[in-house]
């Protein structure tokens, strides 16, 4: 397979400032978007949607994204590997755009014929406590291949470098149209069947303003290259992209699937419910999101170079302040959950239950670090992705077990026991295959300071007022939290920020 020019090298490394740089502005734009997302969803759809109603956009999105990680046939992974060797703006990239686009394209095909064939078995599978969803499940399709568009053409916007428009559009835009649909539908200017196919929309509209900015960035061909192409190897590209799609498919299917077979065996009220308790969680891993833009690049830069000390350092940081802010944003969440469900209308109560399993997963996986990153950047990249595949497998055997026995809260503990499995699975991979084990006293330090917390929580009173118990709880408990920090010096090269501390 031809290299990049050396130019071209020294062009990406230099961009490696950029992805740094942009690397904060995706922080902040993850964080207002989730914003955003607490707001349409705690405070918007409970209040102008039916339960009913709230399950059946979740879960329309929930399958039609799922289906959609199928539509890109492995291009993203493929994209994201070998576009560097693509790289040259005069030349159009050789036409690469013209060469991703095929697969999407081809998926669409297969996802069509896929869902035509087995249209019926999967309506039966929901007629019984979800039928609002079979009627419209001919969504499904066109909401599928918009998505799968999406994701493909911003990862070609990623390959280049340019993450924060397309950062914009999906984690704020969206999400401001989505609340403005909603109202709209609230004070009835729009029916049901308009309320989704203008959901829809908002997606159809995403696309095109991303196929916009990639003429406005870049100057790409949709004509390929062919025999440039043909000078690569073609094969090897496929076989490491197909591998990867099917983990990324395992890797949505865990995200997607507990709102999906919800549905199966419960009213779809109860996807309702679901998808807004479930959401809460999502902010404790906030910050790993946030870091993953980042270390992947520099651990990828390091393994190149086989920089050991970086690794290590970028490891055992990332799993000490991911469990450190991950511990406070658990305890902030789950001190004052019953409180935080007591605005919303009632019936929201009975996934509190949900909220706790579901974030006692999620801060496991912010122990786990940077784990991922260092893996798929490795050698044990095929490892990495099996993993996935069997914790996806793992997840679907759990819900249909779980669900039928325990309701929303089966749900909850399928996807928990699966991600702990899945970041055990990665800390013995790196242990055996790097020899780098993070887990020291500091971190059972930070332990301690978690269940200290959570011990406080039943032990303080409570009050008639919600906003106060709020208030005063979470001041008693983090407080004591962000001392036990300091007392123990988990995080001592931080002090020099602290005011009257600087000297010390």
């Amino acid at each position: 397979m031809c290299r990049p020019e050396p130019g071209l090298k020294v062009q990406i490394f230099f961009k490696l400032g950029i992805i740094k740089k942009q690397g904060i502005q995706n922080t902040i734009v993850t964080y207002l978007g989730i914003l955003i997302g607490f707001v349409s969803l705690l405070v918007v759809q409970p209040f102008l949607l039916s339960k009913e109603e709230i399950g059946l956009i979740r879960i329309l999105f929930s399958f039609s994204a799922l289906v959609a990680s199928v539509i890109p046939l492995g291009i993203t992974s493929i994209t994201v590997r070998y576009f560097p060797v693509f790289r040259n703006r005069e030349q159009g990239n050789y036409g690469f755009l013209g060469f991703i686009l095929l697969f999407p394209l081809a998926g669409a095909v297969l996802i069509y014929f896929i869902l035509n064939i087995f249209r019926q078995e999967i309506i039966g599978h929901y007629i019984e406590h979800s039928k609002l969803f079979t009627e419209y499940f001919d969504y499904i399709l066109p909401f599928s291949i918009i998505l799968g568009f999406v994701t493909v053409l911003n990862t070609y916007c990623f390959s280049l470098f340019k993450t924060i428009i397309p950062s914009l559009l999906n984690d704020i835009c969206v999400r401001l149209g989505t609340i403005v649909i909603i109202y709209l539908y609230f004070i009835q200017w729009i029916d049901l069947q308009q309320l989704v196919l203008c959901y829809v929309g908002i997606y159809a509209l995403q696309l095109l303003m991303l196929g916009s900015y990639l003429f406005v960035i870049d100057t790409p061909r949709l004509n390929m290259d062919r025999e440039y192409i043909r000078k690569q190897n073609v094969p090897q590209m496929l076989r490491f992209g197909f591998l990867l799609s099917f983990a990324g498919l395992a890797s949505l299917g865990l995200k997607y699937l507990d709102s999906i077979m919800i549905g199966q065996y419960m009213p779809i009220e109860y996807v309702g419910i679901y998808s807004i308790v479930a959401f809460i969680p999502t902010v404790i891993e906030a910050p790993l999101s946030s870091l993953d833009r980042i270390a992947y690049t520099k651990l990828s830069n390091a393994l190149t170079h086989n920089l050991q000390n970086e690794i290590k350092e970028i490891y055992f940081k990332s799993a000490r302040y991911l469990f450190l802010i991950g511990g406070a944003i658990f305890l902030t969440i789950n001190v004052n959950i019953a409180d935080l469900l007591s605005f919303l209308p009632a019936g929201f109560e009975k996934g509190i239950h949900v909220v706790l399993i579901i974030s006692i997963g999620t801060l496991i996986n912010m122990a786990g670090g940077a784990n991922s990153s260092l893996i798929f950047n490795s050698k044990f990249y095929k490892l990495g992705g099996l993993l996935v595949m069997l914790m996806a497998a793992m997840a679907f055997g759990l819900n249909v077990l779980l669900i039928p026995i325990f309701g929303l809260e089966g749900a909850a503990l399928s996807t928990a026991i699966s991600v702990t499995f899945y970041t055990v699975s990665r800390y013995l991979i790196i242990y055996k295959g790097f020899n780098l084990q993070p887990y020291d006293k500091v971190m059972l330090k930070i332990l301690l300071l978690i269940v200290f917390g959570m011990i406080l929580n039943y032990l303080l009173p409570h009050t008639q007022s919600a906003i106060l118990n709020i208030l005063y709880r979470s001041a008693i408990i983090l407080g004591l939290y962000l001392a036990g920090t300091y007392y123990f010096r988990i995080a001592p090269e931080f002090h020099k920020y602290i005011p009257g501390l600087r000297k010390q």
